[in-house]
């Protein structure tokens, strides 16, 4: 797309968002540069996109205008950095240029409805498109799931299994499992999931995001224990 077919809004975000390459590069350069940015590596940053990317949810969830922009910034600091680094790889992995048209390509592909010739007359015709179209993303997977991040909290890992289990039309396996010995810590694991299993089937079939649930409810009871803390409470 030449600069002309691009609106006022995509040249913006063009030219800021290769002053942040460049602000980058400078923290990078083997001259002038930051040694402590120098030293990182994707791993020793994981812990650093982990906390941004939780701010994030937190400013979305709960935070301002001004919160979510902050936020997103950090997080969109750390895809910047991290593409940067692995442009300095002994085999250039990829760059920011690579996964901004990767991303790009896989949005194009998951809307067929909007940039090809299918048609989606309502909201369950554009997800069974985008589910077909990441189906076929994904041939060469070989269980129902695979692909589900390690990374992920265990509440909403536990979920998002728990959804791969019921589109698949598979059994759930709790009740074998607990008939097999553990100790406290896993019995204990055990319980919790057993736990959301029994809230996710009172849900009922519109569901609800475990792991957000239980952030409100977490956050219901900080705010509880502050008013205590401060003679506050009714």
């Amino acid at each position: 797309m030449d600069d002309d077919a691009r609106g006022p809004v995509a040249r913006r975000a063009a030219d800021e968002l290769a002053g942040l390459v460049g602000v980058v590069e400078a923290l990078l350069a083997e001259r002038g540069g930051c040694e402590w940015n120098r030293a990182q590596t994707p791993e020793s940053l994981v812990p650093y996109l982990v906390e941004e990317s939780f701010e994030l949810v937190e400013a979305i969830e709960v935070g301002s205008a001004a919160d979510r922009r902050e936020e997103l910034g950090d997080v969109l600091y750390q895809v910047v950095l991290h593409a940067a680094l692995a442009a300095r790889e002994d085999q250039a992995a990829f760059d920011l240029a690579d996964v901004v048209r990767d991303v790009a390509e896989k949005a194009v592909r998951r809307h067929p409805h909007v940039f090809g010739g299918e048609t989606a007359d309502d909201l369950g015709d554009v997800v069974r498109l985008w589910s077909e179209a990441k189906r076929v993303e994904k041939s060469s997977r070989r269980s129902a799931y695979d692909g589900i991040a390690v990374g992920l909290p265990a509440l909403a890992r536990a979920a998002k299994i728990d959804d791969r289990r019921a589109a698949a039309g598979h059994l759930p396996v709790g009740d074998a499992l607990a008939s097999r010995a553990a100790d406290g810590e896993l019995a204990w694991g055990r319980s919790v999931l057993a736990a959301m299993d029994a809230a996710m089937d009172a849900a009922g079939p519109e569901g609800i995001d475990a792991e957000r649930a239980v952030r409100r409810a977490v956050r219901e009871r900080e705010t509880a224990l502050r008013a205590t803390e401060n003679g506050t409470t009714g």
